[in-house]
């Protein structure tokens, strides 16, 4: 995976509102980051795949729209 300009790793990008499936370069990015975080040690790729995904969904469940301001009647 290819590093930033900074030499940091990709960071991956939230889904931007609830109901919002990560797309396939979130997923993706996540399960690398799993592998990484792993010490580039071999694992199973499916189950990095699929904890990366659950854990994007979990995100997006949480990511709530905050209520706007009331408007009153003038």
């Amino acid at each position: 995976m290819p590093k930033t300009k900074n030499g940091s790793l990709p960071m991956v990008r939230k889904p931007q509102a609830a109901g919002i499936h990560p797309t396939t370069e979130e997923i993706a990015l996540r399960a690398y980051h799993i592998y990484l975080e792993r010490g580039d040690a071999p694992g199973d790729a499916l189950e990095d795949w699929t904890r990366a995904e659950r854990e994007l969904q979990q995100e997006s469940g949480k990511l709530r729209r905050k209520p706007g301001p009331k408007l009153v009647a003038a």
